[in-house]
């Protein structure tokens, strides 16, 4: 009987076509997660227009989806820990798509807001379980950019939305985009079919043939042979997940990661929300601050792959902070005067330190977390940053609601990025002491690249 370390299999695999599997799925998900989450700021200008909305109505219009984010994060992290990623991700696919749909036929802002709740619930639930799932099973030389990769999905969903908001609303109405949130339901069969399962779930459930099975997809050099036994040192948990969070030193770091979730969705959805308004009120059309929204997205990109190439061959907590001051600095200089190349470049920029940030953060809260708790983790730092993500547009409508100058607007949207600086840089120097102590006494010098716990 031979003993088959799992998570040496997987770690050490090379990339091939079951990697490019997961990624392609995982991927497309959040593609049309980030395309339903963006769209209301793109319609947000018609249905002001249309509805008579002030710009606190808006506001809080926009965080319903919000609310229903955090509910559903809080809830689907750990509730995928129980009944497997796949169940999970299968029922927020249809909530969010669904009720998405539902939007087009709203005929006033609360039938709008409810499915916009709704809707929420299935996008706040899929993040954490595709970014658990698409972390367990990347080889890890290359763990950080391809959980980037796969959730630059987001940005790119979030440029289908400006798109598809140029060409379609003029023609056919902000009822057109939504419509478009369909697909998602046509295509969950094959979701369903070729999406996997975690094979950590497979081993808790005695599923040890269809394990087995996967395993010799990761990498096709272990032969599987019925009597393997399957190990994997963190496959069982002990104990509440949520207080496991708390426990072995992860305290302070757990709080860091919330406080930078927090401040980063904050950021985000602000600019998400209000990017556009505020740059009509600065006297552009909307087609130009529609543009602006995806210049923002396509910048998004950049950070987060970047970002995630640069995690893995140096240190992803820091290279967080130093994109959480990047993103204080671009941000404040929006609201300023400048030529028109140098906006789309600090707004580019912007958008790869915050919606790029949000990505790496989920890569970090990923590898921080053993599998046992990973959802949960990451579905109860997600949730906790959700009330950032509410907070910012009802901050933006406040703010343009008392008529305060668009520097200052800027300035209150950039604050955020300074203190998530701040909280990513105690949390290196956290995990840096913590591989420091965890080493024999010769070695008391901790890995560059050390997140926190092995997974």
């Amino acid at each position: 009987m031979r003993k088959i370390d799992v998570h040496e299999v997987i770690d050490n695999a090379r990339f091939n076509r079951f990697h490019w599997m997961v990624l392609f799925w995982c991927a497309l998900i959040i593609i049309f997660d980030g395309y339903d989450l963006v769209i209301y700021g793109v319609v947000l200008p018609m249905l002001m227009k249309e509805w008579g909305l002030s710009p606190l109505q808006a506001g809080a219009l926009g965080s319903y989806a919000l609310f229903g984010m955090m509910f559903g994060a809080l809830f689907f992290g750990p509730l995928s820990d129980r009944i497997g990623r796949k169940k999970a991700i299968t029922i927020c696919v249809m909530l969010f798509s669904g009720f998405t749909v539902l939007n087009g036929f709203a005929r006033n802002p609360t039938e709008f807001g409810l499915c916009r709740f709704i809707a929420g619930l299935g996008i706040g639930g899929v993040m954490p379980n595709v970014v658990a799932l698409m972390n367990e099973y990347a080889p890890k030389k290359i763990r950080s950019t391809l959980v980037a990769i796969m959730f630059s999905g987001y940005s790119v969903g979030g440029m289908l939305s400006a798109g598809l908001g140029i060409v379609l609303i003029p023609s056919f109405g902000w009822q057109s985009v939504f419509y478009v949130a369909v697909l998602p339901l046509l295509l969950l069969p094959l979701i369903m079919y070729f999406l996997p399962e975690s094979v950590g779930f497979m081993l808790r459930q005695g599923r040890n043939d269809e394990a087995r099975t996967i395993l010799q997809r990761i990498d096709p050099a272990y032969v599987a042979q019925t009597g393997d036994q399957l190990h994997m040192s963190d496959a069982k948990g002990t104990g509440t997940p949520v207080l496991q969070l708390f426990r072995e030193g992860r305290a302070l770091r757990t709080l860091m990661l919330w406080l930078a979730f927090f401040c980063c969705l904050l950021m985000v959805y602000a600019l998400s929300s209000w990017l556009p308004k505020l740059m009509a009120n600065a006297g552009y059309s909307l087609g130009s601050s529609l543009s602006f929204l995806l210049v923002l997205n396509f910048g998004a990109i950049f950070g987060a792959v970047g970002g995630g190439v640069l995690g893995d061959k140096l240190n992803l907590p820091r290279v967080l902070a130093v994109f959480f001051a990047g993103a204080a600095v671009s941000i404040t200089l929006l609201g300023f005067n400048s030529p028109m190349p140098v906006l789309y470049l600090l707004i580019a920029i912007a958008g790869a330190t915050t919606i790029g940030s949000q990505i790496l953060l989920y890569a970090c809260a990923a590898q921080f977390y053993s599998m046992t708790i990973r959802s949960t983790g990451l579905g109860w730092a997600s949730g906790i940053g959700r009330n950032g993500a509410i907070v910012g547009p009802l901050l933006g409508g406040a703010l343009l609601g008392i008529n305060l100058p668009l520097q200052l607007n800027f300035m209150a949207f950039a604050l955020p990025g300074a203190v998530a600086a701040i909280a990513m840089t105690v949390f290196a120097i956290s995990s840096r002491r913590s591989a420091r102590q965890q080493l024999p006494a010769s070695q008391q010098k901790a890995p560059d690249g050390a997140v926190g716990e092995v997974s």
